[in-house]
């Protein structure tokens, strides 16, 4: 298995950024496989959704209505609402595996690998590359 980490940076504000084409240029000309991707860290996940029309908006919107950043949260160190950090990993998870065809993504013609952070107290995140070949 091969493996690589990439640091990305998500700034101040909560975000859902694209890295397929990261993704893609891991994977390389590797042949059949499959690509796992994950984040070692307890306030972000992975998502596989459509971008640029509106649905990454629409994904922080709605976790902004299932996870409040209020002060009803018992994990409370950092900002404001931190405590939803911390629970979004279970509904956004820290991991996604794709098929690789012949090199390429066997992703959808609108899906797109998507970091999410809702952690505004940390700007640096890690993703882990890993690629299992085929026979």
């Amino acid at each position: 298995m091969d493996s690589q980490v990439r640091t990305y940076r998500t700034g101040g504000e909560e975000v859902v950024l694209d890295i397929t084409a990261d993704a893609a240029g891991f994977v390389g000309d590797r042949g059949d496989g499959l690509l796992h991707v994950f984040v070692p860290h307890a306030t972000a996940g992975l998502a596989i959704l459509e971008t640029g029309a509106g649905s990454d908006d629409d994904l922080l919107a709605a976790l902004r209505d299932l996870l409040p950043a209020d002060d009803r949260w018992i994990h409370r160190h950092g900002s404001r609402g931190h405590g939803r950090s911390h629970v979004m990993p279970a509904l956004i998870p820290p991991y996604a595996t794709v098929p690789v065809l012949d090199g390429r993504l066997a992703l959808g013609t609108w899906q797109s690998l998507c970091l999410v952070d809702l952690n505004i107290d940390n700007s640096d995140r890690q993703v882990r590359y890993s690629f299992l070949g085929g026979r």
